[in-house]
């Protein structure tokens, strides 16, 4: 497909700075307040939170020309993810009573990590750099981190109420696998299923210079 009039060729780099932290957080709140907006509420303490826990470590950064900080896509690996923050962390931000049930009810949301495969930790966007090409480059760039680390397929999770990141996802090569359902679990997190997703990156080519050696 051709690229809009309003189409964003990102400058992508590992990580963000500690200064944007604030902003990191806030287009993550921003994505996923409709996910996680009962348990982190209320908004200042879940951008209070949320600016500590992001990790730049496991960030890959989309920015526009100027500078600014469009997106992010998390990966997570044994050493950690893009949400970190344990329960000291939420402690800090919404005392211990608040700490023990939401650092309970994000457990259930944590997935196992992979040898072979990528794990993405998250993927968003700006509202006003949203459709605009950003996400589709982030992706890419996920891409290509795993077959860097050789890695045989990279993996994520779409929730049932957001169609729009589950048909940019198809876009791009993933598939849909199994389906987990999360029952009365969604009075408290707003969506009732989540599916998992792969795309398979194709294992390198041989270097044909050694082949006759």
């Amino acid at each position: 497909m051709a690229d809009g009039p309003d189409t964003v060729t990102p400058i992508l780099t590992p990580g963000f700075d500690r200064a944007e932290r604030p902003h990191a957080a806030h287009l993550f709140w921003q994505a996923f307040r409709g996910k996680l907006g009962a348990v982190l509420a209320p908004e200042d303490k879940a951008l209070s939170f949320l600016s500590a826990a992001l990790h730049p470590d496991f960030a890959i950064s989309a920015r526009d020309p100027d500078g600014r900080l469009l997106g992010l896509a998390g990966v997570k690996t044994a050493r950690g993810g893009l949400v970190g923050g344990g329960w000291r962390d939420l402690a800090r931000v919404y005392g211990w009573p608040g700490a023990l049930w939401r650092g309970g009810a994000l457990s259930l949301l944590e997935r196992q990590v992979r040898p072979d495969t990528l794990l993405m930790d998250g993927i968003f966007v700006a509202e006003d750099a949203r459709g605009r090409g950003v996400g589709s480059a982030l992706l890419g760039a996920v891409k290509a981190r795993a077959a860097e680390d050789g890695k045989s397929s990279v993996r994520l999770d779409v929730i049932d109420s957001n169609p729009r990141a589950r048909a940019l996802y198809e876009r791009h090569g993933f598939v849909a696998g199994d389906v987990t359902h999360i029952g009365p679990l969604h009075h408290l997190f707003g969506f009732r299923s989540s599916t998992e997703m792969h795309c398979a990156i194709p294992a390198p080519a041989p270097d044909c210079r050694n082949a006759a050696n």
